[in-house]
């Protein structure tokens, strides 16, 4: 019997990063939790817990769905750090450019929890963690990436994907991590549940 995949997010990037691997899901069930770090939390602490309370308050809200109480459920959550300080999703111009000042010309890192919840109720959870250095940047490249608007949103105040690639010096481990959720990690946590990642993998389906 398979069971269907629903992914505790609405995030585009992340949709865009399943398909990429032939992975469709079959319903969006996205988890508002507060996000808030806990006192003195490291980054490393934060994704895996807003990770799991992802999957978790999904599960939760399926629990009477027919359709959907029995299915895989995907959640992640991505947090950018530099050394114990967590830089916030920025939600104002203001935020992001404190975050891109801090940035500037120093090595950060980016962590993801994945966390994948079975149709059995185990709960399965990975973290990966890249190294990402930035150019120091003028004044006149922070004030025209606030222009843009691509930071709103983005944990670090920053989108790799988009025009802030050009800022990038240096960068250790993976890439899809950074942009959201790490391909190999996530497969490899479907996989080892059983859950069907190559049956689209034919000629025309992908």
């Amino acid at each position: 019997m398979s069971y269907p995949l629903v992914l505790a997010s609405a995030s585009p990037r992340r949709i865009e990063l399943l398909a990429q691997i032939g992975i469709e899901p079959a319903f969006l069930q996205p988890a508002d939790i507060d996000e808030t770090p806990q006192r003195s939390e490291h980054p490393r602490s934060l994704a895996k817990r807003l990770s799991k309370q992802k999957a978790e308050r999904a599960k939760d809200k399926l629990k009477n769905d027919a359709d959907y109480k029995s299915a895989f459920i995907l959640a992640a959550d991505t947090v950018v750090g530099v050394g114990r300080q967590i830089l916030p999703k920025a939600e104002s111009e203001d935020v992001a450019l404190d975050c891109l000042r801090l940035l500037s010309g120093r090595a950060h890192k980016v962590f993801t929890s994945v966390c994948l919840v079975t149709p059995k109720g185990s709960l399965r959870q990975v973290l990966v963690e890249s190294r990402v250095r930035f150019d120091r940047l003028s004044r006149r490249q922070m004030d025209a990436y606030i222009s843009s608007g691509e930071w709103r949103g983005k944990a670090g105040g920053y989108a790799i994907q988009g025009l802030a690639g050009s800022f990038i010096v240096k960068m250790v481990g993976s890439y899809s991590n950074i942009v959201g959720l790490p391909l190999h990690e996530t497969q490899a946590l479907l996989e080892g549940e059983n859950f069907p990642v190559y049956d689209q993998w034919h000629e025309g389906k992908v």
